[in-house]
This record gives C-alpha cells, sequence and structure tokens, in this order.
C-alpha cells in the first residue's frame, strides 16, 4: 500500500484541506499507517498532478489561502482498482523482536524493562482502542455498512492488542524463569 492510496481512501470519504488529511493520519488513519505532514503534502502534489485529486482554493479573512482536496473520478478509479487488487501480507518489522533475537548480548533485566515498557504501551492502546468503540460503536449490529468497515479497522487493532499483550505475558515469563 502506498500513502497515494491512503490519501485517495480518506479523501473518499470527505474533502479535506492538507492540514485536515494531517490531522487524520495522527488520528484515525495514523493507529494502522503513518504519515508526516510533509509526505501528506507531496504526495497531495503527485495525486494532483496524475488528476487523481483536485484543489479548490479557499480564500480566508485575515489567514493564508485554504486549498480544500477532493478526489476526482480518476483517482476514485485508482481507489477502486486497488481496493479490487490483492494485498499482500505486509512484513513484520519489530524492534522489539530483533532485540530479543540478539538478547544473549544484554542481561535479561534489560529485556525485561524493554518488555514491561512495550507491555504498557500496549495496554494504554487498547484501553484507547476500548474507549473508541464503546463512544462510536456501542451497537455494531446496528451500523451501516460504511460505519461496518470502519468498525471492522478498529477490531483488527483491539485483536492485535490483546495478541501482543498475550505475546508480552508470555516473553516475560519466559525469560524471567531464565
Amino acid at each position: 500500500m502506498s500513502l497515494s492510496h491512503a490519501l485517495l481512501a480518506a479523501l473518499s470519504q470527505q474533502c479535506a484541506t492538507g492540514y485536515e488529511l494531517a490531522q487524520h493520519f495522527d488520528g484515525c488513519l495514523g493507529h494502522f499507517w503513518k504519515a508526516s505532514h510533509q509526505q501528506i503534502y507531496r504526495d497531495l502534489a503527485k495525486l494532483e498532478a496524475q488528476g487523481q485529486v483536485q484543489h479548490e482554493v479557499m480564500p480566508q479573512v485575515g489567514k493564508p489561502e485554504r486549498k480544500l482536496y477532493q478526489i476526482t473520478p480518476l483517482g476514485l478509479g485508482e481507489l477502486q482498482r486497488w481496493i479490487a487488487s490483492p494485498a499482500d501480507p505486509s512484513p513484520i518489522r519489530d524492534a522489539l523482536l530483533v532485540k530479543l533475537y540478539a538478547g544473549n548480548c544484554v542481561e535479561p533485566a534489560v529485556l525485561l524493562a524493554e518488555l514491561a515498557q512495550q507491555r504498557a504501551q500496549h495496554a494504554n492502546r487498547l484501553e484507547m482502542y476500548q474507549a473508541i468503540e464503546s463512544q462510536y460503536f456501542a451497537d455494531p449490529a446496528s451500523l451501516a455498512y460504511a460505519q461496518r468497515l470502519i468498525w471492522l479497522t478498529l477490531q483488527a487493532g483491539l485483536m492485535y492488542e490483546q495478541q501482543r499483550l498475550a505475546w508480552c505475558d508470555l516473553a516475560l515469563k519466559e525469560i524471567n524463569r531464565c
């Protein structure tokens, strides 16, 4: 997946400025796709040059003009093509796993501290996802199709964090046995 596809996906939901898209990545989309503000603006320019998005200049009193981006029919077609194409599984790139792989180079206490920190971060994220679910998705059976798809992305996050917590607990237990 490319950042361009994530931008097209966001713009398929609603028109937005580059700043609003960056906020969206800092919030919703940021849970499963990271992008800096600089990357977002660079890819918006590429998408516009390709005719997949266009912008409208919105004047503001006493402030710089805003560019409101929207997806074009060409961009929607690209998004639909991309959605219909098979997705390869994401490769695992996990610094903690590399640290454990070479963990015999340090005292177990170093790894235990890292695992405890990771566990706390995953517990916090799980709590945040559970709060989002309670606030916005209290009755999944009543969700419209578009909302149900968003709920499914949240479920992936919830399940990932639960699995990661279980794995951290296993790793902590096993290293403590050494």
